[in-house]
């Protein structure tokens, strides 16, 4: 973070210092939650949860070099108190990113966004000191602690923004008023919570109806829903994708052998060849998204086609890609799932799968309401229309659908089974696994199926396993 007095800190989020000898004393290390992450010159963030206190660590992290505590109350150790420190820690934020003037770059999107930040700043770190949110840090907690990582020298801060309702990213653009919005997609993640694709596209919206007249609206233009959004905003509008009227668009778009996209990237600047190390071809949206975040920001087609061609995965459990001794591939994309993400896992796996045996590890995707049952049968579906060499549906009833759906679709005899659970899984895939199988790990996030992959990579081998 940049170096703030308590002083002035206290200001910024109309706090009360307590116990501060010297309130011109500055926090001059990263604004922290996790009592683990502390580091001399941190400011700890105490929130109250449910099962953990963060008031009850405040000697342990003044101790450990934090400079004070922002919390809820006196803690006995140096602290500045407020009536709401969620509220605090966005305004804290919001003065933090006014005073660095650092570019903000935010993005939705129902699905996506995580790769895409990442190949973000991937792309825009070659040109500028760049900050970008961590995993998903993309919430009312997380987007502000990313934003008070930044430093002097940053010069753009690439800020992923989630939302579960209407209003979430209206709040969080409050936070960090970006001059680039970036809408990726309208899908159908957390669908039983907005109540339809159009609530969440008026959701996603938010996103670019907060630019200000001289910022940028980078839109999907392959995405009709998403495409729509730019009437709702007073910014310039770029588009990306494969549509013809695309201003940043792919062509030629193919996979390797390997499974990996390759296209011809073209923006008004000129054209230049792109092959990622990442698989699947969804990446493909992505990385012209990425594309077009870079050429509005000055860089050259070749800087970015040059930064997408050797850009890799930043976060875990996202089609991480590893090879076992024995040939077996192991592809843990078990961090989250929704319809759209589990249609590209299953066409990746098929991609990479050609002429070797394929398995695909799936569990329920969550938040779906009334469209549970239908979105699931059709998972199921596709699995044996792509030819998928055997589905290991994972966990209760959802999983149930999954398996329903690939045995209603002509999935007769051993190609499909359901099991109890991600133990089961590991059991029945370990005592049918050949060399050179590949094995695709999908579920949302409360099954915890990155424990099967994890199981499965021990399983058999001796010695390093290669990550890819």
């Amino acid at each position: 973070m940049i170096a703030l007095s308590l002083a002035e800190i206290a200001s910024v989020v109309g706090g009360q210092t307590h116990d501060i000898p010297d309130p011109s004393v500055q926090v001059t290390a990263q604004v922290v939650r996790d009592s683990r992450e502390v580091v001399p010159g941190s400011l700890f963030v105490a929130f109250t949860g449910e099962r953990v206190d963060g008031h009850d660590f405040a000697e342990q992290v003044v101790g450990a070099g934090a400079v004070a505590v922002l919390g809820s109350r006196p803690v006995g150790v140096p602290a500045i108190v407020v009536d709401d420190v969620q509220a605090a820690l966005g305004a804290l934020a919001r003065h933090v990113v006014h005073r660095l003037g650092a570019t903000v770059v935010a993005l939705t999107g129902s699905a996506g966004k995580t790769s895409t930040k990442d190949l973000i700043a991937q792309v825009l770190q070659r040109a500028a000191p760049t900050v970008w949110t961590p995993g998903s840090f993309n919430n009312e907690i997380g987007l502000p602690l990313t934003a008070l990582s930044a430093t002097d020298e940053t010069r753009f801060l690439i800020l992923e923004m989630g939302a579960r309702g209407i209003g979430h990213i209206r709040y969080l653009t409050g936070l960090t008023p970006p001059k680039v919005g970036l809408v990726l997609n309208v899908g159908t993640a957390h669908i039983g919570e907005f109540g339809g694709r159009e609530q969440i596209a008026v959701a996603k919206g938010e996103l670019v109806e907060s630019l200000p007249a001289d910022g940028t609206a980078i839109l999907n233009a392959d995405d009709p829903l998403v495409r729509a959004m730019a009437s709702r905003t007073q910014a310039k509008v770029l588009l990306f994708g494969e549509s013809a009227e695309a201003d940043v668009r792919g062509e030629n778009v193919r996979l390797t052998d390997s499974g990996q996209p390759a296209f011809r990237l073209h923006t008004p600047s000129g054209a230049s060849d792109v092959t990622m190390r990442l698989y699947g071809e969804h990446h493909v949206s992505n990385a012209l998204a990425a594309a077009a975040v870079a050429h509005e920001l000055g860089m050259s087609v070749t800087e970015i086609a040059t930064a997408l061609s050797e850009a890799g995965s930043l976060s875990r459990w996202r089609m991480e890609v590893t090879e076992r001794p024995d040939g077996v591939t192991i592809v843990n994309d078990a961090y989250n799932a929704n319809p759209e993400s589990m249609r590209a896992a299953l066409r990746a796996l098929a991609a990479m799968g050609r002429g070797r045996r394929t398995w695909a590890v799936l569990g329920k995707m969550a938040e779906l309401g009334d469209e549970a049952l239908t979105e699931h049968d059709a998972i199921g579906r596709l699995a044996v229309r792509l030819n998928v060499g055997k589905l290991v549906a994972v966990g209760g009833r959802e999983a149930s659908w999954l398996q329903l759906g690939a045995y209603n679709e002509g999935s007769w005899g051993e190609e499909s089974v359901h099991v109890s659970d991600a133990q089961a899984a590991v059991d029945l895939v370990r005592s049918e696994l050949r060399p050179g199988d590949v094995v695709l790990v999908k579920a949302s996030r409360s099954v915890g199926l990155e424990s099967v992959a994890q199981a499965l990579l021990q399983t058999g081998a001796e010695g390093e396993v290669a990550a890819r």
